[in-house]
């Protein structure tokens, strides 16, 4: 089964990208296929170097965990409106399109939009 997660929202602030990323490590436990696409104020998940409070989630380690089994695309357009550059993201984390995910949505098997 092929899932693709798309994520809107900022890393902090709503719990959109926690819970969508919390769900993608459900889904990798199970042997899934699963691509997270961030894009808008998501793409800032998925800068390296974030230093939250002790008891607080990472978004960056939560993206790097999906990294290992998983696909994490970031919208190159909204990371360039930010000015994120593919050197401060995540290893494993790749600059991706809409062409790419307009292709991820129609070879998905669902799709949910967070």
């Amino acid at each position: 089964m092929k899932t693709l997660i798309i994520v809107n929202d900022p890393p902090y602030g709503t719990e959109r990208l926690y819970n969508g990323l919390r769900l993608a490590h459900a889904l990798l436990k199970r042997e899934g296929d699963v691509t997270v696409f961030l894009m808008g104020d998501a793409v800032s998940g998925a800068k390296a170097g974030q230093n939250t409070p002790d008891g607080f989630y990472n978004a960056e380690r939560m993206v790097k965990r999906v990294t290992t089994k998983g696909r994490v695309l970031l919208c190159g357009t909204c990371m360039d409106a930010r000015g994120l550059t593919d050197e401060e993201v995540v290893e494993g984390a790749e600059r991706s399109t809409m062409d790419a995910l307009a292709e991820a949505t129609e070879q998905a098997d669902k799709v949910l939009v967070f």
